[in-house]
């Protein structure tokens, strides 16, 4: 069933925590494919947010969170593993000069 028109949908920011119109947001799907929505729902990010992301193709990187339980865990244990899966596939990890 369709919304009422006169009812306006709110939605909560899940990079800020804000609460907005669903038209004030855009929404965000963690598999990266926003087309195919069958059984989805998604969560949204305020434009603002939205426009501080990084718009770049992430590749793996969402299904490597998703495996590695990103928010479900402890942050520093998250981030050893997150650091010794990434070496393990990819390689050493090297910073670059500025």
């Amino acid at each position: 069933m369709w919304p009422s028109r006169n009812r306006t949908e709110t939605v909560t920011c899940l990079a800020c925590g804000t609460e907005r119109p669903r038209d004030e947001a855009r929404e965000y799907d963690k598999h990266g494919d926003r087309w195919d929505r069958d059984g989805k729902t998604f969560e949204h990010l305020c434009k603002s947010c939205h426009s501080d992301l990084c718009h770049h193709p992430r590749d793996e990187l969402e299904g490597l969170l998703v495996e590695l339980e990103a928010g479900e865990r402890d942050r520093d244990v998250f981030l050893e593993s997150y650091l010794s899966t990434v070496e393990e596939r990819y390689g050493p990890l090297e910073e670059r000069e500025r």
